[in-house]
């Protein structure tokens, strides 16, 4: 059991799955779990006394999850509390949605009790820090010798300039940024035959390989979800040729995959277009992106085939002419209508193996949404 004891909320109006989920917390030492069958009776419950954790369900009758994260961030007394949203729904769409609202991460149904120790342990080390960090505002002198580190490693450097000169830094439009979304591919299969700590490690070594990816490229690391990791070309300050550069680090994230053991693969969507970037909230400062460019970004990656970087004929056709590619024809990712798809093979100065440049048209690997 953990030394500090930690108060955890589960909501959700299946019965089985309530009683699921607190006998899988106890057996992993949280011996402090209540459940709230519905939002209401969560809101109350949440008012009425002081929790470390919420897993809060997403489809309730009445007051749904969305709802429910919504009223918890809007109030100053709820706002700080972790979520971790869980639901049966394998739509990309509704992942995208509550990390948006503020969830720290979620969880898909059946459990896995891997993925729910990992998910879990990580809100609430999370949780912990800023408890800490909330009652000891005053650091030491040798911890202050810095100011602006702490800021470095969560805002690109321009961010960091802008927030110390204003204490803010104000969400502002990009016009021509690519977004690289890199999921790893059976994360959930491989969590279930190894020990949390074994899994989280291993993902830990990709996504540490994949920020200097991102670094030797000119990219920015937006943040990671779930075994999902997301960077972006063109902010906060303008780069030569972004969607090429971002081309070519999805291409790099592929090829120092499959050089780590073990031999995990990835699906990579890009895509390129406008997006609103800043900081959201005033107690944490993740630097992050919105817009349908980034959405698109993530969907693509659902419809990537292992080991492949794929965005849309219409944004290949900017880089075709220096590119190697092959089409896979069409496909209907969630909200961006029928496509025609295209997998990049090799750019200008990677080291993608050589492969043969044209192949007849057809159907790509469409299973909608994340592997993990």
């Amino acid at each position: 059991m953990n030394d500090d004891a930690s108060a955890i909320l589960v909501v959700d109006d299946n019965e089985d799955n309530r009683y699921t989920l607190t006998r899988r917390l106890k057996r992993q030492g949280h011996d402090e779990v209540a459940t709230a069958e519905d939002g209401r009776k969560a809101l109350e419950m949440l008012g009425a006394r002081s929790f470390d954790l919420v897993l809060l369900d997403i489809m309730m009758p009445e007051m749904d999850g969305y709802e429910v994260l919504e009223a918890m961030k809007a109030d100053s007394r709820l706002r700080r509390i972790p979520v971790l949203m869980i639901s049966a729904l394998d739509d990309i769409d509704s992942i995208v949605r509550c990390i948006e609202l503020g969830a720290e991460d979620y969880l898909p149904k059946p459990f896995n009790p891997t993925l729910l120790r990992a998910r879990v342990e990580a809100c609430l080390e999370k949780k912990r820090l800023r408890d800490r960090e909330t009652a000891h505002p005053e650091r030491p002198e040798s911890e202050t010798e810095r100011p602006g580190a702490p800021l470095r490693a969560v805002l690109p450097a321009g961010a960091v300039q802008e927030f110390e000169e204003t204490g803010a830094v104000r969400p502002r439009r990009f016009d021509d940024v690519a977004v690289v979304c890199c999921d790893v591919a059976g994360f959930a299969g491989y969590c279930d035959r190894h020990p949390p700590e074994a899994a989280v490690g291993e993902l830990q070594r990709r996504f540490e390989r994949f920020e200097g990816i991102t670094l030797e490229h000119g990219l920015e690391k937006v943040r990671t979800v779930g075994s999902a990791f997301l960077a972006a070309a063109g902010l906060p300050h303008p780069v030569a040729d972004p969607l090429l550069q971002a081309a070519r680090c999805g291409l790099a994230m592929a090829a120092a995959t499959a050089e780590i053991a073990p031999h995990w693969q990835v699906r990579i969507g890009v895509h390129s277009g406008p997006v609103v970037a800043g900081v959201m909230g005033g107690l944490r400062f993740p630097y992050d992106l919105w817009g349908d460019t980034v959405e698109y970004a993530v969907r693509l990656a659902g419809h990537a085939n292992p080991g492949r970087v794929v965005m849309t004929a219409a944004v290949w056709a900017r880089i075709e002419n220096r590119c190697r590619g092959r089409a896979c024809g069409p496909a209907a990712p969630e909200g961006m209508g029928e496509v025609e798809l295209v997998e990049c093979l090799e750019t200008p100065g990677s080291d993608a193996g050589a492969e043969p440049e044209h192949r007849a048209p057809s159907a790509i690997d469409a299973r909608p949404g994340s592997t993990s």
